[in-house]
């Protein structure tokens, strides 16, 4: 049986509250499931447009690229105190809550990045 394959997690390193939730999950991830990727850095490797990345969480599992609620459950997945919130995601019903709590969050980030600014 082979290691799982890490997660790849590219996040905007420029957002204060993107860095406060980083901090949070590679401090939960003893393991070192997740690679974390700045992409918000001039060198970082992105497999898609740096605008693209930067304006929705992604994330890539098992080589299928994952963005928005569906990235944040594949980080879960990753994290064995997460893991059980991540495999609900997988459920058609709750994927399409947790997306809808991610966009709806989206409508507020930039209040909440200039609040920890």
């Amino acid at each position: 049986m082979r290691a799982p394959q890490p997660v790849t997690v590219w996040y905007d390193g420029a957002c204060p509250l993107c860095l406060r939730e980083i901090a949070l999950m590679r401090r939960l991830d003893r393991a070192g499931r997740i690679r974390f990727i700045d992409a918000a850095k001039g060198d970082a490797s992105c497999p898609l447009d740096r605008a693209v990345l930067l304006s929705r969480f992604h994330a890539q599992e098992n080589g299928v690229m994952l963005s928005g609620a569906a990235a944040f459950a594949a980080m879960w997945r990753a994290i064995p105190l997460l893991r059980p919130l991540g495999l609900l995601a997988r459920l058609p019903v709750f994927a399409a809550l947790f997306e809808r709590a991610y966009l709806a969050f989206l409508k507020v980030r930039p209040q909440l990045q200039r609040l920890l600014a």
